[in-house]
Parts: structure tokens; sequence; C-alpha cells
């Protein structure tokens, strides 16, 4: 019965790392319904509730619902396009305490409002380049995200970054559920296929070369895999995709490494984002068994080519470490610099090369008072 007792020890292990990982996970699902009662009693009279709309493509279940909370589920389904609506409520007298304070505090509550979907040659059309527009971008979210928390979500990177009217949010089937990790996993491999259709669509909409691509936590498995696939093709026009930004990536830094050759070929600029200060991805790699992409240490050494930026020093602001995309100013103003500003991280504010890590190699440090 050795073997036995073996198996169902190794079970427990998984079981109760999963449990931690979604503890920490991108959600902080203990914190945000905390912050979230906290905030909704303090905003539940204010009118000056500020609305983003996001273009999504969704590949997901619709459920029947009439809520708007429930109209997508967290099943695989067909690809369905149009727009989420997403509403901003400040609370004013919490945003003197937010500025100032070194980690994150909610001043503010965030609801999906409404959701309208569009036929998806019509979606596309729809997205013709207009003179003057910088060039659009897909972003595709991490693990547990539902529609509603993903399309949340991509409207905070969205106002963050000044993204309005040239991000697409690709929306894959989460479960938004915390024990569903592997679950998770499977449904970001199932979903490959079509977010390389997407970003074909792109391709052949925008030109190549001229679309960015950036995927969070377990949504770059997505991206990098896609881009994998597109690398079969026999083609002329590459670069394909301009910048490739890898957020927290939850990917083994190994199977990356085997594939970094073909992406190059693929892709003009590559940026990953890295930090030890990440729970969510040191519990996955307990889980796997080897370091992820976005955790920093020497197994991003000799990944040349690319450009690393480790976000450590700038603090976690979030009890995961794993958001810092969306809630830490310092980096969401190096990716300001990076994909509206166009500029290498030796033309960044901020960044310190770290040669003995390697030539590309970076250090972001929050900015110095005077």
């Amino acid at each position: 019965m050795h073997w036995l007792s073996e198996r169902l020890f190794q079970g427990f292990k998984c079981a109760a790392v999963c449990l931690s990982l979604a503890a920490c996970s991108p959600n902080d699902d203990g914190q945000q319904q905390a912050e979230r009662d906290a905030v909704e009693t303090a905003s539940a009279a204010h009118e000056d509730a500020i609305r983003r709309t996001v273009p999504f493509i969704a590949l997901r279940n619709k459920t029947g619902s009439t809520l708007v909370t429930d109209y997508f589920g967290g099943d695989r389904g067909q690809i369905h396009t149009g727009y989420c609506e997403v509403s901003w409520t400040p609370i004013p007298m919490l945003e003197p305490l937010a500025n100032n304070m070194p980690f994150y505090v909610p001043h503010g509550t965030i609801q999906l409002e409404a959701i309208q979907e569009l036929e998806e040659s019509a979606f596309w059309r729809e997205r013709r380049p207009v003179g003057g527009k910088k060039r659009p971008l897909l972003y595709i979210h991490g693990y547990n995200i539902g529609f509603e928390k993903g399309c949340g979500r991509a409207a905070i990177f969205q106002e963050k970054l000044g993204l309005a009217g040239r991000l697409l949010l690709f929306s894959w089937p989460s479960n938004d559920a915390v024990l569903n990790y592997t679950h998770d996993e499977s449904d970001i491999y199932w979903s490959v296929a079509e977010i390389e259709r997407t970003l074909e669509h792109m391709l052949s909409l925008f030109g190549a070369g001229n679309f960015d691509l950036v995927g969070h936590s377990m949504g770059t498995r997505g991206a990098f895999l896609a881009l994998v696939r597109m690398s079969a093709g026999q083609r002329g026009d590459f670069p394909l995709v301009n910048r490739l930004v890898l957020l927290a990536a939850d990917i083994d830094a190994d199977i990356f490494r085997q594939y970094v050759h073909v992406i190059r070929l693929l892709v003009r600029n590559v940026t990953i984002y890295v930090s030890d200060n990440d729970s969510a991805l040191s519990l996955s790699e307990e889980v796997h068994g080897y370091p992820r992409l976005g955790q920093s240490g020497p197994h991003l050494q000799g990944l040349g080519g690319i450009e690393i930026v480790d976000v450590s020093a700038t603090g976690r602001r979030r009890a995961s470490g794993h958001l810092y995309h969306l809630y830490n100013e310092t980096v969401i103003n190096d990716l300001e610099q990076l994909l509206n500003g166009d500029r290498p991280a030796s033309d960044r504010t901020g960044l310190r090369q770290d040669l003995r890590m390697g030539p590309n190699y970076w250090r972001l440090y929050v900015p110095q008072a005077h």
C-alpha cells in the first residue's frame, strides 16, 4: 500500500498548494471581498460614475441569464464579439489616502454595466485603422478571471495607459473559480487556436508589425503558444507583431527558452516583466516544479534578443505582488513609455542595467522624491 499512500500524499500536497495559489492569486480574492464591502458602503450614494467601453473577443459560453454579470460563463463556447461597458465610481474621501500609502488602497468601485454583442465581421470592420491612431493592442487576461472581472481589469489597464480606441480584450473561458487552476490551464491551451485566429485577423487588418500583443499571468501562455503556431506558416511578412509584452508570465522558463528563437522571428520587440515579490508565481513553481518566466532569477540569463524588466524594487502594492501592471504606478509609467512612447529600456526613465544578469536585464526603481 506504500504506493497508494504516496499518491494520496502527493494529491493532498497539490491540493494544498493550489489552495495557497488561489489565496495569493492575481485576484487576492479575500482581500478584494473586504475591499468591496468597505468601498461599496462609502460609494453607494455617489453619482459621479465614470463609464468606459472595452471592445472584446470572448471565447465563452452564453448562459442565457438576463443578468449582465452572468451573460457569459466560464465554459468553452464559440467566439462572441462586441463591447462591454464598465463603470468606475470614485470615492473622493479615500483618494488622498490612496495616493500616499505604500500599498494599494481601493478608492472606487468597478462594475460591469452593459454588454453589446456585434456580429464578428461587423466588429472587425469597426476596427479598421484610422489615420493618426497609434497601434492597436490585444490584451489577454490571466487565471481565475471571469468575463465581468476581465472587462474590469481591461478597463483599468486601458485607462491607466491611455489605450482607449486601441485595446482589444481577448476573454478566454477562465472559470473565475479559485480552485480551478488546472481547469484553467486546460482552457488556455484549448483557446490557443482562436488566439492565433484573432492575431491573423489583426494581421490582415492592420498589416505586419503594426499591432502589439500583451499577456498577463496564464494569458501569456496563450500569446506565446499562438505565436509558436503561427511560426509554422510560410511567411514573408516578418515581423508579424510589433511588441510582445509578457507580464508576470506563468510559463515554464525552460520551455520558453526552447522557443525564444522562434518568437524573435515573429516579433520586432519582446519585453518580459519579472519580480521576486510575485507570490502567485512562487506557488505556481511549487505546483509545476520549475521556475516561471515571470520570476526573477538565474533562469533568465542567456535569453538574448529580448528585454527583461525586473520590477522587484518597486514593491508589492497588492498582497500577491502579481498585479503590478494595474496598481503599481512606477510599473504603469514604464509600460506607458514602452507602449505609447515606443521607447527601449535604454531610453526609459527609472531603469538601470544589471550587467551581472546580462546586457538585456534592467531593474526598475521608484523615482526618488526631491
